[in-house]
């Protein structure tokens, strides 16, 4: 836990490498169209819970996980953004379940600690590429719902991308109040 905390507050922060395609914007809605490196990736699922609660239970594991809680007993570092995919019905509203991806710092990629705790699963993922849309504030469900949907108008008839899922990401640790970054990520098809 304490190697959590000194990383939130002092460790080095990597940016998960992407590179931005293209940049639009309709009426008040602004995005950009970014190739996103692959990797490896430290996951958490949750299931049959409702987002923000499943959140509060996925973070603290990955978090410790990155703090050192690995069979190295190493803190990595911090990678951002940390990213959460969640499951759209068709009404929009989301399913219980989510799955929380940090990618692993470069220097880790090739040989990733261990995770001591069970459900932390190492995955390797694939570029991907991604409409995304930025807002501030400490975002919650009904959040990242309405700015997916700001997202979804704004490409309408201009860009494809699955309707099966899309990621919600953060910037910053919990303890900072102002300038906060989030962002919606439709998946390009």
């Amino acid at each position: 836990m304490l190697g959590m905390i000194r990383n939130s507050l002092f460790g080095s922060v990597e940016t998960w490498p992407w590179q931005v395609l293209s940049k639009g914007d309709k009426g008040e809605v602004s995005y950009e169209e970014r190739a996103c490196e692959g990797g490896r990736f430290a996951t958490v699922e949750v299931t049959d819970k409702p987002v923000d609660e499943a959140l509060r239970e996925a973070m603290p594991k990955v978090m410790k996980y990155v703090g050192g809680t690995n069979d190295k007993g190493i803190g990595m570092g911090m990678t951002v953004p940390i990213s959460f995919a969640v499951f759209p019905s068709e009404d929009g509203a989301l399913e219980k379940k989510i799955k929380v991806w940090f990618r692993i710092p470069n220097q880790f990629q090739s040989d990733p600690p261990v995770p001591s705790d069970d459900s932390v699963k190492i995955e390797d993922r694939e570029s991907i590429t991604v409409y995304s849309r930025q807002f501030g504030g400490y975002a919650k469900e009904a959040d990242y719902v309405a700015q997916a949907a700001q997202l979804r108008t704004a490409l309408e008839g201009t860009a494809t991308y699955r309707s099966d899922i899309y990621f919600c990401t953060g910037y910053d640790p919990p303890m900072k109040p102002y300038g906060r970054r989030n962002e919606v990520w439709l998946v390009k098809m």
